[in-house]
């Protein structure tokens, strides 16, 4: 170890306080991080954290899976990854042993369920029939960023940077950067953010820039044309034009946009499953899908996607033009009608 700790998991969980978690999310780590502690001494006769090797931590892995969903074995692989992060950036540990065990971890794991087949002039005529601003503006962000339902109910305006555009007060970190989103990393359930307690969490390794492309800045500056005065100072980007008239939008709400709309064309059935129904989840799993094929390119894919830890991410962060937006513009599919593209 690089610098001297006598216990590194009561290290990384003051820290953890110190960023603002939840209690909750302390605990979830503190008890995952003590039973790989117990495993290293009694299993692999290592007596310290910093001293384990990816061997280790893949025989760790291995061992929960012989109780453990493969979502469960996922989420303590994450945490052990997080921890191991964190402490090696902040010099407590010389490496990070989870990161090659993560790589290899998210090609062997299929999250994604055999879903419903949906092409993208399939999905261009479903958005053609679609008016209201609002869902029109919620389904095409879901489908152009790929971020997950709680990721968009959570984007504030300051969150959004369209050039030319005044949207108000945005994040330093859109600076030099037009028509881009900032999806956060650091957002939690319970907790307060941007002046407003949230009621959903952003799932991301890392803080995430996300290009527009001309298509979802044409929609979102419809949108913002007749968007309600929000009733949070937060100013959320996406807010209620129903009876919660100006409230944020929740999850709730945003999967309700979606299911009146998929049930409109028969792809939503109640009772129906992941393989049938489509949902917020599926529109992930579509810009996963068709970005990935156009890119051959998994890892500004898996960016975009906020799936790419600290270890990775500086080389597309630090390339950020060349290696995620140049691709992602030059690739992204065409949802809009009236736009020259050769899908198929």
């Amino acid at each position: 170890m690089s610098e001297a700790v006598a216990d590194p998991v009561a290290y990384f969980l003051e820290d953890m306080t110190y960023h603002g978690k939840a209690e909750r999310t302390r605990a979830a780590y503190e008890r995952v991080l003590r039973e790989f502690e117990a495993f290293l001494r009694t299993e692999r006769d290592v007596r310290d954290p910093g001293e384990a090797a990816e061997r280790d931590c893949l025989a760790y892995v291995h061992t929960l899976r012989a109780d453990a969903s493969s979502s469960t074995v996922a989420t303590y692989a994450s945490y052990l990854h997080r921890f191991y992060a964190y402490l090696t950036q902040a010099g407590v540990f010389d490496a990070n042993p989870m990161a090659l065990v993560m790589e290899e971890l998210e090609e062997s794991v299929d999250t994604d369920p055999t879903r419903r087949d949906v092409t993208v002039p399939r999905m261009r005529a479903f958005l053609a029939d679609v008016a209201h601003p609002l869902d029109r503006a919620v389904l095409l962000t879901l489908l152009k960023t790929g971020v997950r339902v709680g990721e968009l109910c959570n984007l504030d305006l300051r969150d959004l940077s369209l050039g030319g555009v005044a949207t108000g007060d945005t994040r330093g970190q859109l600076e030099g950067r037009p028509d881009t989103l900032f999806v956060a990393s650091t957002v939690a359930r319970g907790e307060s953010v941007n002046g407003e307690v949230r009621g959903a969490s952003n799932k991301r390794r890392r803080d995430t820039l996300v290009p527009v492309d001309d298509e979802l800045r044409t929609v979102l500056l419809d949108w913002l044309a007749v968007r309600p005065d929000p009733r949070s100072e937060a100013r959320p980007l996406f807010c209620s034009t129903r009876d919660a008239w100006g409230a944020r939008l929740t999850p709730e709400m945003a999967r309700g946009i979606v299911t009146r709309h998929a049930r409109r064309v028969g792809w939503y059935e109640t009772g129906g499953g992941a393989a049938e129904n489509v949902t917020p989840h599926y529109f992930r799993h579509f810009f996963t899908t068709h970005l990935r094929d156009r890119t051959g390119d998994r890892g500004v894919v898996k960016y975009l996607r906020g799936d790419v830890a600290d270890d990775v991410i500086d080389t597309y962060t630090h390339n950020w033009g060349d290696r995620v937006r140049d691709v992602y513009e030059r690739e992204v599919y065409s949802l809009l009608d009236g736009r020259s593209t050769a899908d198929s």
